[in-house]
């Protein structure tokens, strides 16, 4: 007997299997009815809400899926979270100076959530790091707090530079940090003729180097930033032009996601060093600038893999106070103002992707044919029987073998005509059963040959989903980033079978090949038997940074649905800030095409078809409406 089908799945197990509780920070769940959750405040308190509660809303407001979810509530609870853990660090520590928080626009530069950080971050006096001149043009209009800093990092040209000076006059403290000598020279120049004296910090090229993703921001080979010599430069020239006391603030960059807390603890060292010495040189200094780095733990592992880190929040802010102090107050100098650029921490939480699976590639899809051995078979095929006879918890390596020797000798003898098509499809039939039991029979056993352990993972499904990894996980396809991938529902049932996600894109790199594990990586997703016309949802969690703004056009699907969504003082879901996805016309007018030309044209091929009565008058008229309809349709796939 079975007794695994008997045992009844739990939302308990399928919140271990998903490792909801490692990586949801608190704000995911799965409830007792086997649906993922999201918690959210409004004025009595936390409401958990089912996300397929929110899918029938969305489908009963004419609103369909794939759709990126939005969620303010945890936005704002980030905020509070980073700013309250840098404030009690700093009490603890009787540290004499503030944190001020800057959010890198780059991160996520969509007007809502610029929109929502300004608004929750004004009570911590939180700002903005803008990276060029449209960032900072959304930064001086959306920051209305006379306390906040505006950093100014990226290369700058004269419209750049002259846009800072002129915040600086409207009362924004804005710091134009120097990125390399010449910039210092056109700072200089600009200030001069506009009668401004500058705000000026320097980027440091630290000899300090992260492991991970995304380290090319540091060590001596980063792109960005100036040398200790060219540093040393930067104030001599200031100290020749009387504007040494302009420079009041130290910046570095390692990366927007750091999981090793010693590499954040000797970066710190080194900058505070740098900033001790620069005070020592004349310069006014009083900001340390540490930059990104504050990780997010994609897997919940807790460790320095590079998708996950090896820290908390608490820690962080503790020990980014504890150096800085200690290093100062061995120096005898005031303690700086710390500033940090937390972007990806800020807003990662706050995105959630869904999507509907449309269909199945299941290795196992010819199971129901006949594999009866007809009598003039090949002898391969006839062995292979046998091998499926015999095949036992005693033999399975051996079986293994003598399966893919005997299936390759049925190709080789169909590419020979020497063997049917029929005979072909039976043999390979046969060949996926004896796999099936193989798999199975080593399951139970204590220790498992290398390639028999693998055979799990050669059996799973495709599962083809309703998205664009291009469009909407960018990193997943260009650097291997992972995310947590999970279904929404079904999480009472046992998952019965194991797949990779592929998208709606004609290309083979569209797919989700890699999911999150506590201990390693894992090349399949846990999942449910699709069942004939019901939907079968999935969620991409911790999505909100970078993933919308590097979205690739890829075959002309654009961005999905995206909705805010929050709950009121009854618990109701209040569906706020509806955009609607690109439809084909936008992303075709994006690739310069007009779509009222495009209609033309089919408009006119369709009369020179009535003209040749290739079609009628009634053809006519309905080509045209479905041309017409696909080109103000969603790009990607909708249920009749």
């Amino acid at each position: 007997m079975n007794t695994q089908a008997l045992e009844r799945w739990t939302a308990q197990q399928s919140r271990e299997l998903y490792g909801v509780d490692s990586w949801g920070c608190g704000h995911f769940d799965v409830n007792p009815q086997g649906d993922a959750v999201v918690r959210l405040r409004n004025a009595s308190g936390t409401v958990e809400v089912s996300l397929m509660e929110v899918v029938a809303g969305l489908k009963e407001r004419g609103m369909g899926l794939p759709v990126l979810l939005r969620f303010r509530d945890i936005l704002d609870s980030t905020i509070s979270r980073l700013n309250e853990s840098f404030a009690a660090a700093i009490a603890s520590a009787n540290y004499q100076a503030p944190y001020r928080g800057v959010y890198p626009i780059k991160v996520n530069q969509q007007a809502q959530v610029v929109e929502e950080i300004a608004h929750f971050g004004k009570r911590y006096h939180h700002g903005f790091e803008a990276g060029s001149k449209a960032e900072l043009l959304i930064a001086l209009a959306y920051l209305d707090d006379p306390e906040s800093f505006v950093v100014c990092n990226g290369y700058k040209d004269t419209e750049f530079v002259d846009l800072a000076l002129y915040g600086q006059k409207m009362g924004v403290k804005v710091l134009i940090v120097i990125e390399m000598m010449s910039e210092l020279e056109l700072i200089i120049e600009r200030a001069k003729r506009m009668g401004v004296r500058p705000r000026l910090g320097v980027r440091l090229k630290l000899s300090s180097r992260v492991p991970g993703k995304w380290n090319e921001s540091s060590g001596d080979r980063s792109v960005f930033g100036m040398t200790m010599a060219e540093t040393i430069r930067a104030v001599d020239v200031l100290r020749n032009e009387e504007m040494l006391d302009c420079l009041e603030m130290v910046h570095y960059h390692l990366g927007s996601q750091v999981p090793n807390i010693g590499s954040i603890r000797s970066s710190v060292t080194e900058a505070v060093r740098v900033y001790i010495d620069l005070l020592g040189e004349g310069a006014k200094m009083g900001i340390l600038d540490i930059g990104g780095g504050l990780a997010v733990d994609y897997d919940g592992s807790k460790t320095n893999f590079a998708s996950s880190r090896n820290y908390d929040v608490k820690e962080y802010c503790a020990d980014v106070v504890e150096t800085i102090q200690e290093q100062c107050d061995r120096a005898g100098v005031a303690h700086p103002t710390i500033v940090s650029e937390s972007g990806r921490f800020l807003v990662s939480y706050s995105s959630v992707l869904l999507f509907n699976v449309l269909d199945a590639g299941r290795w196992d899809a010819a199971e129901g044919m006949s594999e009866e051995v007809p009598e003039n078979a090949p002898r391969p095929l006839v062995d292979l029987a046998e091998v499926l006879r015999v095949v036992g918890p005693k033999n399975l390596q051996e079986c293994m073998n003598d399966a893919v020797y005997l299936r390759d000798q049925i190709r080789s003898a169909f590419l020979h005509g020497d063997a049917t098509l029929r005979q072909r499809a039976i043999g390979e039939s046969i060949f996926w059963r004896i796999v099936t039991t193989i798999a199975r029979e080593a399951s139970g056993l204590r220790y498992v040959p290398e390639d028999l352990a693998e055979l799990q993972d050669a059996l799973c499904d495709v599962y083809y989903a309703n998205f664009s990894v291009f469009q909407s996980l960018p990193d997943s396809w260009a650097i291997g980033q992972l995310f947590p991938v999970m279904p929404l529902h079904r999480l009472n049932e046992r998952p019965n079978r194991r797949a990779t996600i592929a998208d709606i894109t004609c290309d083979c790199d569209g797919k989700i090949d890699t999911f999150i594990d506590l201990h390693d990586v894992k090349k399949t997703l846990p999942v449910h038997e699709l069942r004939k016309g019901q939907d079968y949802v999935l969620g991409v969690f911790l999505v909100g940074a970078y993933q919308e703004t590097l979205g690739d056009l890829h075959n002309l699907f654009g961005d999905t649905n995206i909705v805010s969504v929050s709950v009121d003082d009854e618990g109701n879901i209040d569906y706020a800030n509806e955009v609607r996805g690109d439809s084909v016309a936008d992303v075709l007018s994006y690739v310069e095409y007009d779509p009222k030309d495009l209609v033309a044209m089919v408009r006119h091929r369709a009369e020179q078809a009535v003209r040749a009565q290739r079609i009628t008058t009634a053809e006519r008229r309905e080509i045209l409406e479905a041309y017409s309809a696909g080109i103000q349709g969603y790009t990607y796939f909708e249920s009749p």
